[in-house]
Order: C-alpha cells, then structure tokens, then sequence
C-alpha cells in the first residue's frame, strides 16, 4: 500500500478525470491525501510540508499533479530540502504541454493510467540540471526559437498542434536576430551568432518538440543543441521545421554535444527559459547532478 501527498494545481482540481483517478487509488486502499494550490509558492511550501510528513513515516511518495511548471516546482524543492529515505517522486500529468512526462514515457493521454504508475514498482533514478544554482528538470532554452514556443496561444497550439508554432513564428519572422555567445564544456568550444539553444537533460520542450532527442535522464550528461545563424534564404524554412519536427529535422544546420556541464558567456544578455521561467543573463554555468531523485514510471532509456 502506498502513501500518497497530490501536490495539485489548482485549475485542475474540479476536473472529473482527476477526482476520478485518485478514486481509484483510494479504492485499491492506497493512502492519498491530496493539497491544492491557489497562489505562487504553494507548490514549494507544500512540497516542504510533505517532506517533513515523509520524515515522520506517515508518506512515501509525493506527486506532482499538473504541468511542467508544477512538476519543476515540486521536484527542485524536493532536491533542495532533501528526500528522506524511502521517499520518492511522481507526475500526475496535467498540464497543456506536460512535455517532461512525455519524454520519460508517461501516458499523459490517460491521467488515472499515469498517476497509477506512482503506485507500482520502484523508482527511477534522475539527473536533474543546475542553472547558477538554481535546479531545473528538463530543459533550459534561449533565442527566437525559445520565444517562439514561450508566446504561442497555448489555445492555437490545442488546435493545430506543432503548425501553432510555425503560425507564431512566422508572424515574429520580421523580429528574427542572431545572439552572439560562446559556449564552453569539457573538450568542446563554440562562439558565434546564433539563433537559437538549447541545453537538456529531458527530450523536449515547447508541447512536443524533441529539440534534445537523445537526451537521457541517467548518463550523467546535459545535451547542448546550437543553432547557428542562417543565411537569409534558409531562414523560415530551418526555422519552420525546427519548430514543427524538431532538432533531427534540421541536423545538419545544428552543433550538438553531451557535456557534465556548460559555460556560457556573452557580452549581451539573453533571453532564456528554464522549465517555463524567463531569465535574462549574460552569463551561466548549467552542470548535470547525476541520479539525484528518484522518480516513479519514468523510463530513463
């Protein structure tokens, strides 16, 4: 029998997929109590409350129910407080995109499948990412293709799918400029104008995109993905397939390699993402922390 804390977004709360799914653990007598956001920093104080119930012995798994965000919410606070031992992670998938349960293989298509698998078997274990300090689980992205993804009508993506960013990206083609920056890892540097990156520890981002498609969650490596600046010609069709197909689709007009860490460095600040969260920095320092959470139905190969 497993003891459960739903750390769950609020706007999902009502919904009758989601009180049907936890029905169903409670009727196959698994413990589960569930807690619900309402405004910003809920789902790190509650994470930190379930910790301190999981030191007590009365939880053995906490989930975080919504999306990306969420997940990443929950997550870094779980690896900055600590996990006591014999406590693990999971994803009830309920977010738009859910792109980070997707790339470890969750059924975000059926949630009461998905939040079941916090319910059997054992943990994986999980690299997670750190950006300056600050952790982040999937990936951390920068540039007009970034910008793209982050403004696209989450509505028009529901409705078209990956031609939703193309759409966007079309309509901002006018606002395309290269970045300019050098990246530096163990055996590998790189500077020059670019128009977009990407550094991941999961697959994909942006509702889909494998913009890191041989990413994995256990090698102890972040993929770093670069695209130069193009010539005019090429511009809106690399771009255009980079956001409908992802990084295979453009894999000759890319820099891609795996590194323990990334050193960027610009005299220009850049516009990033990292899991959702818009930064602004000139410089960073992005390093891999190897098998540090153990995670529920996560398929690390």
């Amino acid at each position: 029998m497993a003891k459960l804390w739903i750390i769950l977004h609020g706007k999902a709360a009502a919904r009758p997929d989601v009180r049907s799914a936890i029905a169903d653990l409670r009727a196959r007598r698994h413990e589960v109590q569930v807690r619900v956001t309402w405004e910003a920093g809920d789902a790190q104080r509650l994470t930190r409350e379930g910790i301190m119930e999981a030191r007590t012995g009365r939880i053995d798994r906490i989930v975080a129910g919504g999306g990306d965000g969420t997940v990443n919410e929950v997550f870094s606070t779980a690896f900055q407080k600590g996990l006591p031992e014999g406590c693990s992670l999971g994803i009830f998938p309920l977010g738009t995109a859910n792109d980070f349960a997707r790339s470890i293989g969750l059924p975000s298509d059926d949630v009461g499948a998905a939040l079941a698998l916090v319910t059997s078997g054992a943990p994986s274990r999980i690299d997670i990412g750190i950006v300056d300090g600050r952790p982040f689980i999937n990936m951390v992205s920068g540039g007009f293709g970034s910008r793209v993804t982050a403004e696209t009508d989450p509505v028009l993506k529901q409705r078209l799918g990956g031609l939703a960013y193309i759409f966007t990206g079309v309509r901002r083609f006018h606002e395309m400029t290269a970045s300019r920056g050098r990246f530096v890892a163990p055996g590998f540097c790189w500077e020059g104008p670019f128009v977009a990156m990407a550094i991941g520890n999961g697959r994909q981002a942006g509702g889909g995109l494998p913009i890191c498609p041989d990413a994995l969650l256990d090698d102890g490596l972040l993929d770093l993905m670069i695209l130069p600046e193009l010539e005019a010609a090429q511009r809106l069709d690399v771009l255009a397939s980079l956001l409908q197909h992802g990084a295979r689709s453009i894999e000759t007009h890319i820099v891609r390699m795996r590194a323990p860490w990334v050193v960027y460095q610009a005299e220009v600040a850049l516009d990033i993402n990292l899991d959702g969260e818009p930064l602004r920095k000139s410089s960073f320092r992005i390093e891999c922390v190897p098998q540090a959470l153990p995670v529920h139905g996560a398929m690390i190969g």
